[in-house]
């Protein structure tokens, strides 16, 4: 994807998390992230800054970064 991989092309989600009595902030191409908070909105913005994080550091160490699942058509 290089250096222009937009990380807003990802699939996000958030979820209540009874379990730990918070908002779960959830990317399907990253799987393995996740982000917990009180605030709905800010579990969203969390996991959406994590994944950018992420995909900085994997285009900077040239690594694959995972295709949008938009773009797999």
């Amino acid at each position: 994807m290089g250096c222009q991989m937009d990380s807003k092309q990802y699939t996000y989600r958030v979820i209540w998390s009874a379990e730990d009595n918070e908002y779960v902030g959830l990317c399907a191409e990253f799987p393995s992230l996740s982000w917990l908070d009180a605030d709905q909105s800010k579990a969203f913005s969390g996991i959406e800054e994590l994944v950018a994080d992420v995909v900085a550091d994997m285009v900077s160490n040239n690594e694959k970064v995972p295709t949008p699942l938009s773009g797999k058509i």
